[in-house]
């Protein structure tokens, strides 16, 4: 039987050195020939294993047939099996150094067997693309000079057919394509980044904790359907985002946990979830790590990738309140520094092989420069999840009316660090779950008013400087948390409120596309200007956002009131001369609202206010906010 090398030195090198970009190319299970026959050649990394054999349906799940020779000292093992066809199911057979025998899914297996199996599947990922048009306009303008609008989706409870009980009747991959790209345009989204995709388990964590991490979960269809997903929306002029997540993964023993019957994978537990850390400092693993994130670009066109859980890999500590379990570096700080250099070892490898590809960190603590390149001392991501604007303006919201002037602050401050970093403003699943109500669970009134400040909630994230990002379903406004076995409540939209809060979102959405300057400067100071921040007693705010047009016609002027009052004649000091008009109103019919709108054009008067020597006026709605802008200078 053949059993020729196919590892070059260069591979074994770089795999042992933590610097193999590519080595799923080389490991796990990929059709081939071998001296004329046809068959699967096998390959894993199991160092100190006494054995190691593949077995599956190519033998009758014998286990005893297939046995594979090691690679020198490389702990790598391989052999080639001439029944193996594509779609065969198959696991590896180890035995350890302790004579306990283990069956393991494939850790670079391409596809898995449909949960609860547990089998890893043989197949060919090749794929023929029509995205050429959409990869080019990628690399011809940078993502930071386009707008950002993130529809964050988990994919298994966006829709379902009718279930009778048991399993949720999932769309397939197949089936997301024919509806999914065509909603998301239509509503006004610029990407959708779906929470992780990669195989895992158990339903209930969301994707989270992962054990094929090369595999499309099942759930949903095979590879290449996924592919095809991806296809339809690149079609659409949608962008695609992952979930990634590097730092844990689950204990389920088929998955890498114990691989050769020892930490080989993993290096601790993971307090907060009940997982296994990620052995960052180990170079076998980065190679996995790092190649996975390459094949996930590469191999599936993907435009960003979005790193779950930063913080609790930078911290040794992370969830740890018992001083005596406490663990420090080197140099006596708490900070992984094994996991701060893999992170830059990610982020520099995806700017040198992919630099049209944008990274976004989930972080959540004051850790220095998480947007800065890591050879100037930088992480090396090129976005960060705002958390502290999320959850001090959440905080704000839920917050009835006669407080808010008294934490105002909550609304200014996130002004005084915006540019300290490339920040995202999330709204995401994690902030409707868990108790934590749903968006219009928080606002405080009847429901008039909840709605009312969902949609002052969306038009002030909008209107901030930042990237955005909101969960599915927001568009609909429910007033249940989000549920992952059921699908979103979209029967909400028989209802004329809910239909008119979805009407809201996609006008909120094409006017924010439609509008440079909420989206031209969005992470640098030059790109806000406050007018009037300190009005606390009004609940009011009001600022500009500017593009790269020096002309001021490209300024757009922002009001927000976040108190149910309304004000006739309300004076905003404007810094030209000239005619302006109002773009958007939250208060508008037609979104639900009482109809408190400027629709007639806004002539400037003469007179000191907010620093300006003319002033337009105009009707503020409660509740609501409004989107300005100079139509003419005065002639």
């Amino acid at each position: 039987m053949p059993q020729n090398n196919i590892f070059a030195e260069k591979d074994l090198s770089l795999f042992g050195q933590g610097e193999h970009t590519h080595i799923y190319k080389l490991l796990g299970a990929h059709m081939t020939e071998a001296d004329g026959i046809s068959g699967c050649r096998f390959a894993v990394w199991v160092p100190s294993a006494k054995s190691v054999r593949v077995t599956g349906q190519f033998d009758g799940w014998s286990g005893d047939k297939h046995y594979m020779e090691p690679v020198g000292s490389s702990g790598i093992w391989q052999c080639f099996v001439p029944d193996a066809a594509e779609g065969m199911l198959y696991k590896y057979v180890i035995e350890t150094d302790e004579d306990e025998i283990i069956y393991k899914a494939d850790p670079y297996a391409f596809s898995a067997e449909k949960r609860p199996e547990t089998a890893s599947r043989i197949v060919n990922i090749d794929y023929e693309w029509s995205d050429e048009n959409w990869l080019a306009s990628r690399r011809e303008v940078s993502h930071f000079e386009k707008p950002l609008n993130i529809y964050e989706m988990h994919l298994g409870s966006w829709k379902q057919h009718s279930a009778g009980g048991g399993d949720p009747d999932f769309y397939t991959y197949a089936e997301l394509a024919e509806v999914l790209p065509a909603y998301v345009k239509d509503m006004g989204y610029t990407h959708v980044e779906f929470m992780p995709v990669m195989e895992h388990p158990f339903d209930g964590s969301w994707g989270y904790q992962v054990t094929g991490y090369y595999a499309p979960t099942s759930r949903y269809g095979t590879p290449a359907q996924f592919k095809h997903l991806i296809d339809e929306l690149h079609k659409e002029g949608i962008g695609v985002i992952l979930d990634w997540v590097p730092g844990h993964f689950c204990r389920d023993t088929h998955g890498l946990s114990g691989f050769n019957g020892h930490m080989l994978y993993e290096i601790d537990d993971h307090r907060e979830w009940g997982t296994y850390k990620f052995d960052l400092g180990r170079a076998e693993v980065q190679s996995f790590l790092v190649s996975n994130l390459i094949y996930w670009l590469e191999e599936y066109h993907v435009d960003g990738i979005r790193v779950d859980g930063v913080t609790s890999m930078l911290y040794l500590n992370f969830a740890t309140s018992d001083e005596s379990k406490k663990k420090y570096n080197h140099l006596g700080g708490e900070e992984d520094l094994a996991a701060k250099a893999f992170i830059q070892k990610c982020n520099a490898a995806v700017g040198r092989l992919h630099p049209d590809v944008f990274m976004a960190a989930e972080e959540s603590t004051a850790w220095p420069m998480v947007t800065y390149p890591p050879e100037e001392g930088g992480l090396g991501f090129h976005y960060k999840w705002n958390m502290g604007w999320m959850n001090d303006t959440l905080k704000y919201c839920k917050t009835d009316f006669p407080y808010r002037k008294g934490c105002h602050d909550l609304l200014t401050f996130s002004m005084m660090y915006a540019f300290d970093e490339n920040f995202i403003l999330p709204l995401s699943h994690d902030e409707v779950v868990h108790g934590k109500l749903s968006l219009m669970g928080r606002m405080p009134g009847d429901q008039w008013r909840q709605f009312a400040g969902v949609r002052l909630l969306l038009l002030y994230q909008m209107c901030h400087s930042g990237g955005k990002l909101s969960f599915m379903g927001t568009e609909i406004a429910p007033f249940i948390e989000w549920r992952e076995y059921e699908e979103l409540e979209w029967f909400l939209l028989k209802y004329p409120n809910h239909d008119a809060h979805k009407t809201y979102v996609k006008a909120l959405n094409h006017m924010y596309l439609q509008t440079p300057s909420l989206w031209q400067e969005s992470y640098s100071k030059e790109g806000h200007q406050w007018i009037d921040a300190d009005n606390n007693e009004q609940s009011i705010l009001l600022f500009m956002r500017k593009g790269h047009s020096s002309a001021a016609e490209g300024d757009a002027i922002v009001l927000l009131n976040f108190r149910p009052d309304v004000y006739e004649k309300y004076k905003i000091g404007v810094p030209n001369p000239g005619v302006y008009k109002e773009v958007f109103n939250s208060d508008a019919f037609e979104y639900g609202g009482s109809g408190k709108i400027n629709p007639e054009l806004l002539k400037t008067k003469k007179g000191k206010f907010h620093g300006y020597d003319q002033y337009i006026e105009v009707t503020v709605p409660p509740i609501g906010g409004m989107v300005i802008t100079q139509v003419r200078d005065e002639k």
